[in-house]
């Protein structure tokens, strides 16, 4: 249960055409991006193409290239110990041989993209071969347009592209997952569960953001929960979308020092950073029509705020 096979992420053709794609890709050498939103299965993916190369046997990586810039660099390249002295290898020589996976590679700082993009074209004199398996939730191709992504590292990664389709556009899938987990967590939990039709009713008309990771949470804790042999409604963790979820406990205290403007801004911030800038879904958390959200990013635009004028 705790990792899923690409197989279970259902039955629509859009999903076994990713599948489809990423089975011919694996016994290549050629890099790979996969596209999607966050929790629709790219590291599942990225494992599945790993798995069924012919370097299945070396080691996978996996470097989230959302964290500090120095921390990532520490990771891909590795660095050497101020107060020791001793080196520890990055990513790029333990994986060799293997296959290195940059999550959220549009998080890399610029100059660092450029910097990668000349590495990787050096490996080979340094008897190093990796096979690069890059993931977002950005548009690279977009960023590339705009100048926020650097143009030869996203040629290199994107040699094969492909996009996982999110749950919510798939509820034949949903209802196939749904049930599998239940069945899955009721026996590790030595329960015989069996889902209502009020709550499977609840989870296909949830608005799933975080796709797969959302809906394998809302399941275990549900099972968890559970006193009876069938899972209602009532049992479901789902609860409802409040924008005030997408704030940080450690914002909670500049919130109440900001002027009501301030923390309507700075709220929008958070669900269009929360939902990777996809206006309609950070509409739908904050509660408001898109009109009303395109109107309030206009108007942050007209006062300069850096954020919103390099909004796309």
């Amino acid at each position: 249960m705790d990792n899923i096979n690409v197989e279970l992420f259902g039955k629509d053709p859009k999903i076994q055409k990713a599948i489809s794609v990423a089975r011919n890709v694996s016994v290549t050498k050629a890099s790979v991006l996969i596209n999607g939103e966050v929790g629709v299965g790219k590291k599942s993916l990225a494992k599945f193409i790993h798995e069924n190369s012919n370097r299945a046997d070396q080691p996978l990586e996996i470097v989230d290239c959302s964290n500090p810039s120095k921390e990532v660099e520490n990771k891909i390249l590795g660095h050497r110990d101020e107060q020791t002295g001793r080196f520890t290898k990055g990513v790029l020589e333990t994986a060799n041989r293997g296959t290195v996976v940059l999550a959220n590679i549009d998080g890399l700082e610029d100059n660092f993209q450029k910097r990668l993009h000349k590495i990787f074209h050096q490996l080979s004199d340094y008897d190093i071969d990796v096979r690069v398996v890059a993931a977002t939730t950005k548009n690279l191709s977009k960023l590339v347009g705009s100048g926020r992504f650097y143009r030869g590292l996203y040629t290199f990664v994107s040699s094969n592209v492909i996009t996982l389709t999110p749950l919510r556009e798939r509820i034949g899938d949903l209802e196939m997952l749904v049930n599998y987990f239940v069945n899955g967590f009721s026996a590790k939990q030595g329960k015989n569960l069996v889902i209502g039709k009020d709550a499977m009713d609840r989870i296909l008309t949830h608005y799933w953001t975080h796709n797969i990771h959302e809906l394998r949470t809302v399941i275990e804790n549900s099972v968890s929960s559970a006193e009876e042999d069938v899972l209602s409604e009532t049992n479901l963790t789902i609860g409802e979308k409040k924008a005030v979820s997408i704030i940080n406990e450690d914002d909670s205290e500049g919130i109440r020092l900001m002027s009501l403007k301030e923390a309507e801004k700075l709220l929008i911030k958070k669900a269009l950073v929360h939902t990777s800038e996809n206006r309609t879904q950070a509409a739908k958390i904050l509660g408001v029509s898109i009109r009303t959200l395109r109107n309030k990013i206009n108007e942050y635009r007209n006062d300069r705020d850096v954020y919103f004028v390099n909004l796309r």
